[in-house]
């Protein structure tokens, strides 16, 4: 990554798909998995942006990691049938 701007674009980047990840309710590992597999990123970027944006917005974590616990997350397949139709 050369200068400082390539640099926050990354990050900007990685913040974009780990908000498209918990659009999908996916764990934290989940979209590391994703993000390593489908778009190159080092699961340790993803980590490090993840745990930056919990820090910067507790409470909307803390109800996303409540939320995943009771067990009313959708997997993908749930998902994108719904999101297809507009095609």
């Amino acid at each position: 990554m050369g200068s400082p701007e390539s640099s926050a674009k990354y990050i900007h980047k990685v913040q974009h798909l780990i908000e498209e990840c918990i659009v999908f309710k996916m764990s934290k590992e989940e979209c590391m998995e994703a993000l390593s597999k489908h778009a190159n990123i080092n699961p340790i970027i993803t980590s490090t942006v993840w745990k930056e944006l919990e820090k910067e917005n507790t409470e909307f974590f803390e109800a996303y990691t409540k939320q995943r616990s009771e067990g009313s997350s959708r997997t993908m397949r749930n998902v994108l049938p719904h999101s297809s139709k507009k095609d």
